[in-house]
């Protein structure tokens, strides 16, 4: 795989990192990548290859009422993407950006196979939006210092749905009240309102990537184009972070992605 290097002031970014939950990090997939991955994904989106999570499954505003529903069949994510190809699987291990995460994380990495691991889509006209989060609120492991790693196939922005995050959030110990009981920020109290005052929208061009901590608080709007937004996002968590047994965040095994440096 054609990979674009980091510049190697780990430190620098790390302390970006530490201090807003999450940093762009431009050009990282080249282009002859980026249109092997777009290729890939046309042909495992028509014909629909399974397994498959669809916007009516998630019930998020915007989203069809059920799949029989018009529009019910609208596909938001193509799941396992890691067993997809061997285009996923390079992409997932790819070498600079796995030093960065190493760094981030301060020891050799697992990526989760249980959450996201999956082609990101947001079609027109049946796409949902989602409301403020984190990510830490499904996943059950030692530590929520887990990291995702989004990788924008085409140019990302607010009319296409891009992702809207919350500098510092991931620094917040908020009191239970101030969540719904889907543990999304209750939009109607005062507090959340300055809070979500403070949201910046993250704006990639293809090939970018963003990382950002799963306890940062973001959202995303509905598509509002013409075309299908399309993101390959897969997490990583430290060797030492383990999954909670008997939690979904256990189904499946991580898996072992390491530097070439870290394999000698």
């Amino acid at each position: 795989m054609n990979e674009t290097a980091l510049p190697h002031d780990y430190d620098a970014l790390a302390a970006q990192f530490l201090r807003d939950g999450f940093i762009v990090l431009p050009g990282m997939v080249a282009p002859q990548t980026r249109e092997a991955l777009l290729s890939k994904v046309a042909a495992d989106l028509a014909p629909l290859t399974g397994p498959v999570e669809y916007e009516a499954d998630v019930g998020y505003p915007g989203a069809p009422a059920n799949r029989q529903a018009q529009g019910g069949e609208t596909p938001r994510r193509l799941l396992h993407a890691y067993a997809r190809g061997d285009i996923f699987r390079q992409l997932a291990r790819h070498q600079d950006l796995l030093a960065l995460l190493e760094h981030l994380l301060g020891e050799e990495i697992r990526l989760t196979q249980c959450h996201h691991n999956c082609v990101m889509t947001k079609y027109p006209g049946y796409s949902s939006a989602t409301a403020w989060h984190q990510d830490v609120r499904y996943w059950s492991f030692d530590s929520p210092d887990l990291i995702t790693a989004w990788f924008a196939l085409a140019d990302e922005d607010p009319r296409r749905g891009a992702l809207r995050v919350i500098p510092g959030s991931h620094l917040l110990d908020l009191d239970r009240g101030r969540l719904d009981k889907n543990l999304f920020l209750r939009t109607e109290l005062q507090s959340n309102k300055a809070l979500i005052r403070s949201a910046v929208d993250i704006e990639l061009r293809g090939g970018d990537v963003l990382l950002f901590s799963a306890r940062l608080f973001h959202a995303a709007g509905k598509n509002l184009t013409a075309q299908p937004k399309l993101s390959v996002v897969f997490s990583y968590h430290g060797l030492s972070n383990l999954p909670i047994p008997g939690t979904r965040s256990a189904s499946l095994p991580g898996i072992a992605v390491q530097t070439e440096q870290g394999s000698q």
